[in-house]
């Protein structure tokens, strides 16, 4: 059982605004019981198009500081931070679209790259990312994706093979289309998802966490910065359908086992 809370920043061009901001919001959700808290997509450096309009005008020295700031308060809150944040990589490449995460001792735990961008952003701003990323905090195993990915179900089918138990969603996005593929899912996979997004894109897409039946755990309230904060319960009753069922029914399902034996022979082998 663990508490997490999803984070309806608001996003600005200054860095150092947005590490305050990002660091006030980790306050609140180590106040409220929560080991981890996730940020949207961009949320400290700024996203492209909106707040970042050209790489050579990113101070990249202040995203590093915020960081390091962000990193220390993790690990004297003992809480894990999963930030949005652009994220360099060796010229001529450009950089990633990642979601860090931060442990609570402080340490950079893991780094996902966005692997499917939009077009604009593999042809104008981004190098994509290549593998899934999964990590643990007290026996939950997290997946990391970000925006335009909840339209690839194949992501988080892959989420599900690989054991997860949340899918940590981090978007810039107002499209609601978006809320109700993250819910139908987790519905499908049997794993919560943190939708993280924007506090100005949140009138369309308010900040939630979804349960693993695709219902809504906790919201944010559209409009302005705050936090959804629920409980992943890997034994709640209320998802025992889901989580001890559904799921690994279904991963039967589609490996065949369940179908080989009762299959008639095809008529290419009568024939």
């Amino acid at each position: 059982m663990m508490r997490v809370a999803v984070a309806q920043s608001r996003i600005v061009a200054n860095v150092r605004q947005n590490g305050r901001h990002i660091r006030s919001l980790m306050e609140q959700a180590a106040a409220s019981g929560a080991r981890l808290v996730q940020f949207p997509e961009g949320a400290l450096s700024g996203y492209v198009k909106a707040q970042v309009k050209a790489w050579d005008a990113v101070d990249w020295p202040a995203v590093d500081a915020e960081l390091a700031a962000t990193a220390e308060l993790a690990s004297r809150l003992g809480i894990w931070a999963i930030v949005g944040c652009n994220q360099c990589v060796a010229p001529p490449l450009r950089p990633h679209n990642s979601l860090l995460v931060i442990s609570d001792q402080g340490r950079m735990a893991a780094r996902y790259g966005k692997r499917f961008c939009s077009h604009t952003e593999v042809t104008s701003w981004y190098t994509p990312g290549v593998d899934p990323v999964t990590f643990e905090v007290d026996n939950i195993r997290f997946g990391c994706a970000l925006c335009i990915e909840v339209c690839f179900p194949e992501l988080f089918a892959e989420y599900e093979r690989l054991g997860v138990h949340c899918v940590l969603l981090s978007s810039y996005s107002e499209d609601p289309a978006h809320g109700l593929m993250a819910r139908a899912h987790a519905a499908t996979n049997g794993f919560w998802v943190g939708l993280s997004t924007p506090a100005q894109c949140s009138h369309g897409l308010p900040g939630a966490l979804v349960g693993p039946d695709g219902s809504l755990a906790a919201a944010c309230a559209a409009g302005r910065p705050g936090l959804a904060v629920g409980t992943l319960d890997l034994g709640a009753p209320q998802f025992a359908v889901a989580l001890r069922l559904a799921r690994p029914w279904r991963a039967r399902a589609r490996s065949g086992e369940i179908y080989a034996a009762k299959q008639p022979a095809s008529r290419g082998a009568d024939a």
